[in-house]
């Protein structure tokens, strides 16, 4: 199965955290330990829900825990037909 891109300190911030458990982090978290597993794994992507409450149950910024690591981006955001061109 192939990893997400969005990478997480969750491993580190368990033993941060008095070496808390899957499970107990699971439970803080309002989800099962198997899916903390497969978050920590990388092959389980979690909702933004979710991953506000997986920073919260360390008190920590969403993104304190989550890191988007995109591998390129090969498009470019244009403005829409008719906008962003100055000419009134």
């Amino acid at each position: 199965m192939p990893r997400t891109e969005i990478t997480n300190l969750i491993r580190r911030l368990r033993f941060d955290n008095g070496e808390m458990t899957q499970k107990e982090l699971g439970r803080r978290a309002g989800c099962t330990r198997q899916t903390i597993i497969a978050i920590e794994a990388r092959r389980y992507a979690p909702s933004l829900e979710l991953a506000f409450r997986i920073a919260r149950a360390f008190g920590r910024r969403v993104e304190e825990v989550f890191h988007y690591k995109p591998e390129t981006l090969t498009t470019s955001v244009s403005p829409p037909p008719g906008r962003g061109t100055g000419g009134g």
